[in-house]
């Protein structure tokens, strides 16, 4: 697979590095950095937190959180986390932001992770956690593509290791606040992602995406929220229609012209307001909203768009990815 999000020629290296050394000489980089400040500050730093299935894209998620400014320590072992947080706080704002990436490499400190979390939320540390995400088939094609074993097999097969290593994040997916699919995304896709939900100077409320995707194709593994609009007379069947998409004012019309189309979006909408101001309470920042149709061309398109100005108008930072658009 040409160009794409997995760890590349990365994916299974082994540095010969112990992580416990390299850990250490990077909080120690933060340490002279604290040093040099001239002295002790309180200002904690934001830290996230970045994981993932072995091949997702770990590598470049923490590359891009680089390029945007963030001290980005590779595989550290979750006990020396709060450390890390420690560390930056001493730094006087020269280390405001710190991105650390775990991983199944340092798979005998990964169970130090959950005291980790419950010790930084006892101290107030804004944290997110980013989990990298991707199907079988497109981890198994990129393991082989770079001719590395998957660090969980063993004697085993690719697809073993992944399936280990499924179950060892299956919890932390779950508190995961940014879950991201790369299966179909290349490395400049990822890092679009991320640049949108990063790169801002000021930290919106509440970041949502709206995906149009065709359920032929399968569900978005990534969703939070996914809503289906099949009941609606599909714009393939009439023949002047067929060629276009959702985003087509004709195809649109045709769409929300149909009974009922108007007032599933406006219930919808009004659903979305209560679980938004939920999720502000819980302190979630984002948010992936699915929008299915058979194909994902027409109807879950024109809904999509449409979804998508609602949220905005509302105060919701919006963006739009019609995954299934042009496949067919």
């Amino acid at each position: 697979m040409s160009g794409n999000t997995g760890d590349g020629a990365q994916v299974g290296t082994d540095t010969g590095r112990d992580p416990a050394d390299a850990a250490a000489d990077d909080a120690q980089a933060a340490d002279a950095a604290g040093q040099a400040a001239g002295g002790e500050g309180s200002a904690i730093p934001e830290l996230v937190i970045i994981s993932g299935m072995s091949g997702a894209g770990r590598s470049t998620a923490a590359k891009c959180l680089e390029d945007l400014g963030w001290f980005v320590v590779d595989n550290l072992p979750p006990a020396l986390i709060p450390t890390m947080v420690d560390l930056g706080a001493r730094s006087q704002g020269n280390v405001a932001k710190i991105a650390v990436v775990v991983d199944v490499r340092g798979r005998r400190f990964f169970d130090n992770l959950r005291e980790s979390l419950a010790d930084l939320d006892a101290r107030n540390v804004t944290r997110r956690i980013v989990f990298l995400e991707a199907s079988d088939d497109a981890l198994v094609r990129r393991f082989e593509s770079v001719r590395r074993p998957h660090p969980l097999q063993g004697d085993g097969r690719i697809v073993d290791g992944i399936a280990a290593e499924r179950d060892l994040l299956r919890e932390l997916r779950g508190d995961a606040d940014l879950v991201i699919d790369t299966s179909s995304l290349n490395v400049h896709e990822l890092r679009a992602k991320l640049d949108a939900q990063f790169a801002g100077e000021e930290e919106p409320e509440l970041r949502a995406t709206v995906m149009s995707f065709g359920y032929k194709y399968g569900l978005p593994v990534d969703a939070d929220l996914v809503v289906d609009c099949r009941f609606l007379p599909n714009p393939h069947w009439v023949p002047a229609l067929r060629p276009y998409t959702g985003l087509n004012e004709e195809v649109a019309q045709y769409v929300f012209n149909q009974p009922g189309a108007k007032e599933f979006l406006d219930r919808y909408a009004e659903l979305l307001q209560l679980v938004a101001a939920g999720y502000r309470r819980e302190g979630k920042r984002y948010a992936t909203i699915a929008v299915g149709c058979t194909g994902g061309k027409h109807r879950s398109v024109a809904m999509s768009e449409r979804l998508a100005r609602r949220l905005a108008a509302e105060g919701v930072e919006t963006v739009v990815v019609h995954r299934d658009m042009g496949r067919e």
